[in-house]
């Protein structure tokens, strides 16, 4: 799996965390208090992770490579 792919994927995830969180607020709202900081404090963890996971990705990506810089041909 590509980079690239790999960085898409994990964007995903988080999008995905992050839109939730007003959902997991109402599926946790039945529950006992501390239960539902319980539910939050994991999806908090697991946004903190995810984006940790994503910073580490963008820094292994290679910067991308301007034609113009490109090495020179030997000469003959």
């Amino acid at each position: 799996m590509t980079i690239e792919l790999r960085i898409a994927r994990v964007q995903q995830t988080l999008r995905r965390f992050e839109d939730d969180i007003p959902l997991l607020n109402m599926r946790v709202r039945d529950l006992s208090k501390e239960r539902q900081d319980s539910a939050r404090k994991f999806a908090a963890a697991m946004i903190d992770h995810t984006r940790a996971e994503l910073e580490r990705l963008l820094r292994e990506q290679p910067e991308p490579t301007d034609p113009s810089e490109a090495p020179c041909e030997p000469a003959d």
